[in-house]
């Protein structure tokens, strides 16, 4: 799997106008890059309490059906990466205290963090889960990397 191209000028690039040129990368990688669905998804991205990150991956989750029906791979998979870090900044402030893995000092940060949080992630996960096993999102991501992505690799041959 090609790694997400971060060489990219992605302040002046819509790749939903040029697809062909995004990268799934691995997990969340480029989440906060990608245009337009960065300005479009970030605006519903919270997870502060469990009624806040039910509200905001159901909404995500909705672009995401909303991008599916649209045929809008690049924006299903923004929404999943979006879900997905949901899930794992959650995690984080479920597991460090303020969210930060390291003190100031530099040593692992040994405070547990909020026990709220830690329900948010399960919400995140819940809906990510969803997201990341549809059908047609699968479908989507096959024919995706294969048209673009190794039609990119087998140009620099």
């Amino acid at each position: 799997m090609k790694a997400f191209d971060y060489d990219l000028d992605y302040e002046n690039l819509d790749l939903r106008k040029h697809p062909e040129l995004y990268r799934v990368g691995r997990g969340e990688q480029g989440v906060l890059l990608v245009q337009p669905y960065k300005s479009e998804i970030l605006p519903h991205w919270r997870f502060k309490t469990p009624e806040i990150a039910r509200e905001s991956s159901e909404k995500i989750y909705e672009m995401f059906l909303e991008y599916k029906e649209n045929d809008d791979f690049v924006g299903m998979d923004m929404a999943r990466k979006f879900l997905q870090m949901g899930h794992t900044r959650a995690r984080r402030y479920t597991n460090y205290k303020g969210g930060r893995k390291y003190a100031e000092n530099g040593t692992l940060s040994i405070n547990k963090g909020d026990p709220e949080k830690a329900k948010s992630a399960e919400i995140f996960k819940q809906v990510l889960e969803k997201a990341k096993t549809d059908q047609d999102y699968l479908r989507m991501k096959d024919e995706h990397k294969e048209k673009h992505e190794k039609a990119a690799k087998d140009a620099h041959r």
